[in-house]
């Protein structure tokens, strides 16, 4: 049986070194500017997370982790290996990978990514859970629009922050993450089926908020982040390419979230009674204490 590395709050590998003072995590942080914009629009792109090396690391676990017979699959939060209704239209996506793999845990605590998670949160950052996606060469499925809260209200009050990392380059031909900007200012929408058409949204938004969807792409380098607000409107389209489109999704909450149920906040996990502090062997604090 594979190892559970949720028992592990720390990194076991070398392969994401931690701010070692104050000042080295000062270094990823991002401009006041940046912070700006965020707190305008509801997400921050391009930010650099991640090297050619990591980048080697990450996608070796991701490929072995897309075959079902792989260990470790008892340790899943939730997995997909289609979670499309069209068999022609594949979407791979999981949640727990940080469980199973060591890249895959120790980029938690990635300095690149907690410093500027720690800014827009504004404040100590813990985990709350991943997720990985693939959307294969010339036929991977969509993301239909969703804001991320209207799956974890679960959690009061919401200090969330996602944190989508390309593991290839995602342009609008193999399907990036396209934003509605300021549509973090909505109230939380009823959900769709994520991997549904992407004009099922249309039929949840008043007339003003459809007049105010404007999609915009967010292309990204690999190896490059965008965080975004819980309340942000996103999805994805197709990958019509003849490249894969592989990601990292991080979510995070501010220490000091609330669960607001009894019940498991994830499949596998001890419950946290209401009104308690969400903390412990699965959501672990990840920001230093410099």
């Amino acid at each position: 049986m594979t190892s559970d590395l949720s028992h592990h709050h720390q990194p076991i590998t070398k392969l994401f070194a931690p701010a070692a003072s104050r000042a080295e995590l000062e270094r990823f942080e991002v401009a006041a500017d940046r912070v700006a914009n965020f707190q305008r629009d509801g997400f921050l792109s391009k930010v650099k997370v991640l090297d050619d090396e990591q980048i080697e690391a990450l996608r070796s676990e991701l490929a072995e982790l897309t075959k079902t017979d792989h260990a470790g699959r008892e340790l899943w939060y939730e997995y997909h290996s289609n979670e499309s209704d069209d068999p022609g239209a594949v979407l791979f996506h999981a949640l727990g990978a940080w469980r199973l793999r060591p890249a895959l845990h120790d980029i938690l605590w990635n300095p690149a990514i907690l410093a500027p998670a720690a800014q827009l949160l504004g404040g100590p950052v813990r985990f709350w859970h991943d997720q990985l996606f693939c959307k294969p060469a010339r036929h991977g499925g969509v993301v239909a629009w969703h804001q991320d809260y209207s799956y974890w209200t679960r959690t009061q009050p919401m200090q969330h922050l996602t944190c989508w990392i390309g593991l290839d380059d995602a342009t609008t031909e193999n399907g990036c993450v396209h934003y509605v900007p300021g549509s973090h200012r909505w109230p939380l929408l009823p959900t769709t089926n994520l991997a549904s058409g992407m004009e099922a949204i249309r039929e949840v938004l008043t007339p003003e908020q459809l007049a105010m969807f404007d999609p915009v792409p967010c292309e990204l380098k690999a190896g490059e982040a965008v965080f975004h607000h819980p309340l942000m409107l996103h999805g994805s389209y197709e990958n019509r390419s003849e490249r894969p489109r592989r990601a990292v999704v991080l979510n995070f909450f501010r220490d000091g979230t609330l669960s607001d149920s009894d019940d498991p906040l994830l499949v596998g996990v001890d419950a946290i009674p209401r009104g308690q502090k969400m903390e412990g062997r699965f959501f672990p604090l990840l920001t230093p204490k410099l």
